[in-house]
């Protein structure tokens, strides 16, 4: 049998790298961070333990990054969804609501992502977190900001803090009052974007971390 060509192992490679953050969200949705160990991970993944080792250096950094996909497609699906529109501020409303609506329909993964951006090893460099910040930055740029370098932390932030205020256990705010709060900020219409109705829907997970390769992949 001849060996596989390098593109072969490339690519499966990174199929398992996909499954084993599609078990990681699901896992910590599931169970939260504490109660998931790697083997749990990678059993779910149908992967070696010793596989999650070389591409993550531990489980809080494998949680980060399925996290960080799971918000980039969510922001690239909500930016993309019919009618697909070039309108700064349309899209600017659509990201603010695909966060909430994260916030909304997965508070226990979103609560553990929040607290683990504060543990002592911080906030993970990923390839996920670059798309997350790539799609963040070209719609604060397409919105009208007048300094994207200023804009597009200060939009993280202001994002960030919403998540957080309407997880806090306890005392959290209602998701329509962020989104009112951030909405006036960016001075947006109410009726723009998607937001959140009705019950939180807790759909499959796997259309974030499919294994064929999507068209606008880079390789992460």
């Amino acid at each position: 049998m001849s060996p596989r060509s390098a593109s072969v192992n490339e690519e499966l490679r990174r199929r398992s790298r996909e499954r084993l953050l599609q078990a990681a969200v699901e896992l910590v949705d599931e169970r939260g961070f504490e109660a998931t160990t790697l083997g749990d991970i990678a059993d779910r993944a149908g992967s070696a333990r010793g596989l999650v080792s070389y591409y993550f250096t531990g489980k809080r950094q494998l949680v980060q990054s399925a996290v960080h996909r799971l918000m980039h497609r969510t922001l690239e699906e909500a930016l993309e969804r019919e009618p697909r529109t070039e309108d700064g501020r349309e899209r600017l409303a659509r990201a603010i609501d695909a966060i909430l609506g994260l916030a909304r329909e997965r508070p226990v993964l979103m609560r553990q992502h929040m607290a683990g951006l504060l543990h002592e090893e911080g906030f993970v460099q990923c390839p996920e977190q670059r798309r997350l910040s790539e799609l963040l930055g070209d719609t604060i740029a397409r919105s009208g900001a007048e300094d994207v370098t200023a804009g597009y932390p200060m939009l993280r932030a202001l994002l960030m803090g919403a998540v957080y205020a309407a997880l806090v256990p306890g005392v959290p705010m209602p998701i329509p009052v962020l989104r009112a709060e951030l909405f006036e900020r960016y001075g947006l219409d109410g009726e723009l974007g998607l937001p959140p109705s009705g019950d939180p829907c807790r759909g499959d997970l796997s259309r974030f971390f499919a294994t064929e390769r999507q068209p606008d992949d880079r390789g992460e």
